[in-house]
Order: C-alpha cells, then structure tokens, then sequence
C-alpha cells in the first residue's frame, strides 16, 4: 500500500461484492482494506484468501472504524441507498451497484446526501462498460449515427429458482409491478444519448402467467415494456422480463439515428450489426466488429485483469473510472444524477401501471437540493 491508496472496505462481500476484489487489487492505487457481510463464515474465509485484514459483520461499524476511504455497496437493492447515504455522510466514498434505490423517496435522500457530502458517489451500472456498447458511443461521438431518436434495451432474465435462493429478489424484483430493474438496458442507451433524459414513461405489462413455489402470484407482471420520452423528444422502449419461461437475453439492445443504426447480438447466433451511411449510401449491415478502431486504446489492448473481470470487463473499466473520479475530484461517469436519470423511470413506471399504463413525468433529480 502507499501514501496515496485508496482504502477500500466491500459491503456485502461475500455475494456480489464479491466480485469487485479483484478489480480493486489489480488497481496500483487501492488497496482491499476490509470486507463485511452478515455471513460472518463465508466473509473471513474470502478475507483469508484475498489476504484482508479487517472483518466486519456490520456495515455501519466498518465505517466507523476508520480504516476505509471508500466503499462498494454490493448488498440486495433495499441496501443500497441507506447504506451509501451511511457513508456519504461520513465523507466516504461510494461505488455501489444498481439500482441506485427502491423508492422515489430515498433516492431524494440520496441524491442530498451526496450534495452534502465531500465524497464522490458513482453507481456501478456495468453494462454501460462492455465492449459493443463502448463503441457504439464512441460511433455515437464521432457523430456517424447523425441524430439520434429511438432505442431499444431489454434485460430478459428468468429468475424464479433465483428468487427462492435470495428471497429480496422475490420482494424487491418480482414482488413489485414495474420496470423493476431497469439499469442494464436503459443505462447504456442513455450514455448513447450523452446529456439526454427520460421526462416522461408509459409502461406496459402482459399480465401474470406463473405463481411461485408457494402458489402466490408474482407481483410483477411476467413482461413489462415502459417506454420513455427523452427530452430531446426520442423515444426508449426497455423490457425488463424475469419470469417468463424462455433462454436468457439479458443485452439486448437497438439504436435508430438519421444516419445510422445498430443491432446487438441476439444470445443465439447472431452477430452486433450496424449499418452507417458513411460507409455504405445504401442500407446494409455490416458486423460491428469491422469498426474497432473507433475504440479508446485501452479498450483495443486491455490488461488481463481486464479481461479476467466479470460482465465483459465492464467490472475493471468502471473501478478504474470511479478511483480516477476519487483521485481528480471530478464527477465520475456515472454520478449521483446520471444515476438517478437510469434509476427513476423504473420506479415511476410502478405509478403509470398502477394507473393504467398513463404517461407519467419523472422527476430530475437536478432540481434536488
């Protein structure tokens, strides 16, 4: 460790926390300074292989204990936003999974907790960070889609053996009728759109078709579709489906501009396809492949913990942007508002379908002091 590492503490670091150790090892500036999840023998066994000093069952003691600078927040979704208000308001810095929280109000907690704080907070929406959807917004960038005006994301998971073995899933995802994770889909479209929002969702469900082992209907409806209106006046359709009986397709994802458009893989055979105008006046497609070079450099030759990391690398390249973020004090890609501009349409979607599919507007977290 030296002067000017970053300690890092990992709450809920025998789940999904887990998963950031490596990352964070593989940094020249952290340091894994602690560990803490509520099962106390699966954390120290995970301490003692990654070789962690300090253990901690309880996650406001480990942010007492004053040996963490910063934290990853890697508990159930209920977790996420009282959890990172807890160190923000200690001034600790905060990088935690999505979504950024499970209810309007908490997440206007959040949102003037981090105003308040002298820490930095990013959210680790990881999809944003693989590989087809940097380029895309690179293409997107160099201004070769022209102007952008529809997308499509959709995250189709099946989870209902899931749901048993982690219950908050049951409660938190499939227990609530909405757009109830909406990040991985809509999170990479709004990095397409730069400094676009969603202002405004209509969604959709098909009804329930599946009961869980106890024989009680889910809350969410097998399949919902919100869309939403950008503020620029493009539309976003994003489904997010973790109960219907199918193959998994969890990165789907289409983007329409006046000169271009592009169409990931769909979790068969299919390739990343893209047509643009610049390279073909007639419309045909092209593999996404073909257009590497518009990668950032350290995208075209990444380090093997890059390539070690999990979801795509995505893992490594948002550390490594949330430890810059820390290090400059600068806003870090995915801040407190970016965050809540892919966290807010999920939860307002549970209001339009309560009322009957009506468009209801979404709050911009901007306007939250």
């Amino acid at each position: 460790m030296t002067v000017d590492s970053i300690r890092f503490g990992i709450i809920g670091a025998a789940g999904r926390g887990n998963s950031f150790a490596r990352s964070l090892q593989a940094h020249p500036n952290t340091v894994v300074n602690a560990l803490c999840d509520i099962q106390e023998e699966a954390v120290r066994t995970h301490a003692a292989e990654i070789d962690v000093e300090h253990v901690f069952t309880d996650a406001e003691a480990m942010l007492d204990s004053g040996v963490v600078d910063a934290v990853v927040v890697g508990t159930p979704m209920h977790l996420h936003a009282p959890q990172s208000i807890m160190a923000l308001e200690r001034d600790i810095h905060v990088l935690c999974e999505v979504t950024a929280g499970v209810s309007l109000e908490e997440c206007r907690d959040l949102v003037c907790a981090a105003r308040r704080s002298q820490a930095t907070y990013m959210m680790a929406e990881n999809y944003a960070y693989m590989r087809p959807n940097v380029l895309v917004q690179h293409l997107v960038r160099a201004g070769l889609f022209g102007e952008l005006y529809y997308a499509e994301g959709a995250y189709i998971h099946e989870l209902k053996e899931l749901n048993e073995r982690t219950p908050w899933r049951r409660r938190w995802q499939t227990g609530v009728n909405g757009c109830t994770y909406p990040t991985h889909s809509l999170g990479p479209v709004l990095r397409w759109f730069e400094t676009d929002r969603v202002v405004a969702v209509c969604a959709m469900g098909t009804g329930r078709h599946y009961r869980d082992p106890r024989g009680d209907r889910y809350g969410m409806e097998d399949s919902v579709t919100m869309m939403g209106r950008l503020e620029s006046g493009g539309l976003v359709q994003i489904r997010v489906d973790m109960l219907s009986d199918r193959p998994h397709n969890m990165v789907h994802y289409a983007l329409q501009g006046t000169d271009g458009c592009y169409e990931s893989a769909d979790g068969y055979q299919a390739v990343p396809k893209i047509w643009l105008r610049s390279r073909s006046p007639q419309p045909q497609w092209e593999p996404l492949e073909n257009l590497q070079e518009f990668l950032p450099e350290h995208w075209r030759h990444p380090p093997e913990a890059a390539l070690q990391a999990g979801h795509g690398g995505g893992d490594y390249w948002e550390v490594q942007d949330f430890v810059d973020a820390v290090q400059a004090g600068t806003e870090p890609p995915v801040g407190i508002d970016a965050a809540m501009d892919m966290t807010l349409p999920g939860l307002v979607s549970q209001q339009s379908l309560a009322q009957g599919s009506t468009w209801v507007a979404v709050p911009d977290s901007r306007n939250w002091t």
